[in-house]
């Protein structure tokens, strides 16, 4: 994923499109309004699935198991389709902590 992405769509559209059950109310996911600059390390929507699909805040960015400083997360936003599954910083994330990160355009 590029550096930055948006994100326009209601809770209730994102919802019906990929069926995930969430927590939290669309003025609660959208505060602000829709979001068209997502920058790391920021909250995200992502839908996690446990045998369940849930809707998720989560923050944007990977924070390996071994990094001293969770400020690593920032850069740690792409990764090479490719080799992600046996880069030693995306390996374990890879094969275990997967989710979709809802997005209406990157850039």
């Amino acid at each position: 994923m590029c550096g930055r992405f948006t994100l326009t769509s209601s809770l209730d559209d994102l919802q019906g499109r990929f069926g995930f059950f969430s927590e939290f109310t669309d003025s609660e996911f959208f505060e602000h309004g829709p979001r068209y600059n997502i920058a790391p390390t920021q909250t995200v929507l992502t839908v996690t699935n446990d045998g369940q699909r849930h809707g998720e805040l989560m923050r944007w960015g990977l924070v390996p198991f071994w990094a001293k400083d969770l400020k690593i997360g920032a850069r740690m936003i792409n990764a090479v389709g490719k080799s992600a599954s046996t880069k030693p910083a995306f390996r374990a994330a890879f094969k275990k902590r997967r989710c979709l990160v809802l997005a209406n355009g990157f850039y």
